[in-house]
């Protein structure tokens, strides 16, 4: 079985895969990240408690935006999975051609966006969006040219800089508003987190889709801790909650192929 991660700046994301299968899922938050004992007796229990025998993972996979948490997470994987971790990283395989400037600088997690709907959907134009601590765009066409895309704050980033930066406004609960016009301020800010976000992303897209199709429509996947709270507004053609671990996995299978 193959463990996968997806460290991101506010949770850890993992799976476990047998072939094909995605057999269990679960979240962490990464901070405290703690130490890799710590990791490695977490990575256990939670396995476990999810039906799944840790004995039977032989890889460990990993993308991660947060460097401090290489160390740990490479000392959970040898001590406790008896295995050198596998890490999306620069120099890898991963069937793209990346066209960004400098190619290094494009986060693992986005990468592994990328592959991930390119193996879903061979031969077509795709947007990826990445709703998260911070929401991403990454355009990828049919011929597999990772082109680039856009990066904003998230909407639970924004809610947090809103409530830590201002005197009088509240943290609120995040979620899809009854109404655009709010009555408290409550409201006020749910209602601008939601709409506002609906449209900067449906405004990055339409932007995104002009530059780099020409306007011929891409297939849009969502993905992302947020992305379900905006299906009534249609912006996804399909969300896919677990892209990223999908992605790693494919990349798994390449190196592996390259070996």
């Amino acid at each position: 079985m193959l463990l996968c991660l997806d460290v991101g700046n506010t949770q850890i994301h993992g799976g476990v895969f047998a072939d094909d299968a995605l057999k269990c899922q679960f979240r962490k938050s990464t901070h405290p990240l703690g130490s890799s004992d710590e990791l490695g007796v977490f990575f256990l229990a939670v396995l476990r408690e999810n039906g799944v025998d840790p004995r039977a993972v032989t890889q460990v996979a990993v993308c991660s935006v947060v460097p401090p948490a290489a160390y740990p997470l490479r000392g959970a994987s040898v001590k406790y999975f008896r295995t050198e971790p596998f890490v999306l990283q620069a120099g890898v395989k991963t069937g793209l051609k990346i066209r960004y400037r400098n190619p290094a600088e494009v986060g693992a997690d986005r990468v592994a966006n990328a592959i991930a709907a390119t193996q879903r959907h061979p031969g077509r134009d795709v947007i990826v969006v990445d709703c998260g601590t911070a929401t991403t765009f990454d355009v990828v066409t049919a011929s597999g040219d990772y082109l680039g895309g856009a990066i904003m704050p998230g909407v639970g980033l924004s809610a947090e800089v809103l409530s830590s930066r201002t005197a009088k406004l509240p943290a609120v609960e995040i979620h899809r508003p009854e109404s655009a016009l709010g009555r408290t301020s409550v409201e006020s800010i749910q209602s601008g987190l939601y709409h506002g976000h609906t449209g900067a992303v449906r405004h990055m897209l339409a932007a995104l889709t002009a530059e780099a199709f020409g306007g011929a429509k891409p297939l849009v996947v969502g993905t992302g801790g947020f992305a379900r709270m905006f299906d009534a507004e249609r912006l996804f053609d399909e969300v896919v909650p677990e892209l990223v671990l999908l992605g790693l996995r494919h990349a798994v299978r390449l190196n592996a192929e390259a070996k």
